[in-house]
């Protein structure tokens, strides 16, 4: 059983970095894609970043030119480096991955507030 763990979440003042981290307990090489999904407060869960198996990123117009997501496959870790964050940033961070099935992460808390 894959397990996804998030971490690096926080309070931020507005215009303020984050970097989100994803740990996988197995190869991340195993999964067709990986990303990040946000469900901010009476809000459905939305895609903000997807990394697939052979590098290509895909973003929500909401945060492309602001965030990044990566990985380390060597450390079997995604990330999501955000800039520039803003109050509607705010949100709880999944993290994501999708082979045979989705496996999702606990979550981590983001507040962008000054």
């Amino acid at each position: 059983q894959v397990q996804l763990v998030e971490s690096g979440g926080g309070l931020v003042q507005p215009g303020g970095s984050l970097r989100l981290s994803c740990a996988a307990s197995g190869s991340i090489s195993s999964f067709n894609t990986m990303g990040w999904y946000r469900q901010a407060p009476g809000k459905q869960r939305e895609s903000v970043a997807v990394i697939t198996r052979g590098g290509i990123t895909s973003y929500a117009d909401s945060v492309r030119g602001r965030f990044t997501i990566s990985r380390d496959i060597a450390k079997n870790t995604v990330y999501l480096q955000m800039n520039s964050l803003k109050p509607e940033d705010t949100a709880v961070y999944y993290c994501k991955g999708s082979a045979w099935r989705d496996y999702w992460g606990q979550g981590t808390q983001v507040t962008v507030s000054s």
